[in-house]
């Protein structure tokens, strides 16, 4: 991605307040966003959603302002999960559609995600385009060309029908206890309405939200409250999202955690057995080697992509396959929705395990995790790690001293100001040491 003044792997994300995650900043891009998806000849209109934050309402109200002085009509939805307004945006024929969350972050932080009219991220061409309308001044449209905001109560069940509609008719979860984790975030009021109409037996976690409490020891990111939920429940499984919903793990029965690259292993392994798997899988860089290998084995393509689910579709698409995701969780599934979606693939894995009448544990031993270590290095500011020249030579040693038996990647974080480490291979010992030393050179190097 060309460089960015604003835009990061995946839209514009800070701590509120500072900016440019301020009201005078989203007034001024809902401006430019208006002005940039503008489609002439026509009444042109975007589609506005949140995650349960705090901020999302002072969001909200900012771009509905600047959007409505672009000339452009508002429908707001309220607090809805990221894949929903993708599809809702579609649905609706809109000219866009904006997310206001931060995703997995804690409360005090917010973002900006937009989806084009066929629920896809932003190509970089158009989000340019929106960092060229920022660089000018708000001109206000005539009066009579102003845009109107109305509201879209219908929205929850539009989605809940759409989501039951990625399984088949005759899909049903009778007799199985699910534990959702809703992350007190966007799922909180549909994920439960989608499971318990499928015919599962749902208790649910993490669905009061209060403003400052999303992603707080619950969800995607902290799944102990899950284990201990699923355990004293007796519950067949644990389902948890992020706090957008873009996101899905899985605890089994036992207590055990069903990361993104398992995920991702089971619903291409299935696929493949039942022969429409339609082309190869792809992960990202930091895809677990174990799930390349289980893959090889059974015959089926893999590539790897950068970080960022955009770029998993990017490679998708090129290649024409229809499965991808990342290890925390983020997939990607082409013949049921345009993004990553929580609630889809859960229910998609969860069809895999009805089909092949086996069990999580069973459907995911044909795949051995390498040992891998991540260490987030904390900077002022983000900068890329193989540009300096200490940090390069410290990730050459540790490569030789690894061998053909593991890997290196060092990369900055598209949305917080880390530096992530990671040292993959077969010797766990040797991984967390080269991880550890790789990770002392880049703090040295950013102080």
């Amino acid at each position: 991605m060309t460089q960015r003044k604003y835009f990061g792997t995946d839209g514009i994300r800070g701590r509120v307040g500072d900016r440019p995650i301020t009201p005078e900043f989203m007034l001024h891009l809902g401006w430019a966003a208006g002005q940039a998806f503008k489609r002439e000849g026509q009444r042109n209109s975007v589609l506005i959603g949140k995650d349960t934050r705090l901020s999302g309402y002072m969001f909200e109200s900012a771009l509905e302002a600047g959007l409505a002085a672009a000339g452009v009509d508002v429908k707001l939805l309220g607090p809805m999960p990221t894949p929903a307004i993708a599809y809702l945006t579609r649905t609706f024929r809109a000219s866009a559609g904006i997310v206001i969350s931060a995703s997995h972050n804690p409360h005090h932080d917010n973002g900006i995600k937009f989806f084009s009219p066929a629920g896809t991220k932003l190509d970089d061409a158009l989000e340019a385009e929106i960092e060229r309308w920022l660089d000018q001044p708000i001109q206000v449209c005539e009066p009579e060309e102003l845009g109107k905001a109305t509201r879209i109560d219908d929205a929850p069940g539009r989605y809940v029908e759409f989501c039951k509609s990625t399984v088949p008719n005759e899909f049903t979860l009778d007799g199985m206890h699910l534990v959702l984790d809703c992350a007190h975030g966007a799922t909180y009021h549909v994920a439960p309405k989608v499971f318990r109409e499928l015919g599962a037996k749902v208790s649910v976690i993490g669905a009061e939200p209060d403003g400052l409490n999303i992603n707080l020891n619950v969800g995607s990111t902290h799944l102990d409250a899950l284990k201990q939920a699923v355990e004293g429940k007796g519950a067949d499984l644990g389902i948890a999202f992020d706090g957008d919903g873009d996101r899905v793990l899985m605890v089994d029965r036992d207590g055990s955690e069903i990361d993104g690259d398992e995920l991702l292993y089971i619903l291409a392994s299935q696929r493949q057995a039942e022969g429409r798997l339609k082309g190869g899988v792809v992960g990202t860089l930091m895809t677990n080697l174990g799930v390349e290998l289980a893959l090889r084995e059974l015959g089926v393509d893999f590539e790897r992509a950068k970080v960022g689910d955009r770029y998993v579709m990017e490679r998708l698409l090129a290649n024409n396959w229809v499965i991808g995701g990342e290890g925390s969780g983020h997939m990607v599934i082409r013949d049921c929705t345009t993004t990553g979606d929580g609630i889809v693939s859960a229910l998609q894995v969860l069809l895999a395990v009805r089909q092949a009448g086996k069990t999580m544990g069973e459907l995911r031993s044909g795949m051995s995790k390498l040992p891998q270590k991540m260490i987030n290095v904390r900077v002022a500011e983000r900068f890329d790690p193989l540009g300096r020249a200490d940090i390069v030579e410290a990730v050459a040693r540790a490569e030789a001293s690894l061998g053909d038996a593991g890997r290196i990647l060092l990369r900055a974080s598209g949305t917080e100001p880390l530096i992530r480490v990671m040292a993959e291979g077969r010797n766990a010992d040797d991984i967390v040491r080269v991880a550890e030393e790789l990770a002392q050179v880049v703090e040295r190097s950013a102080s």
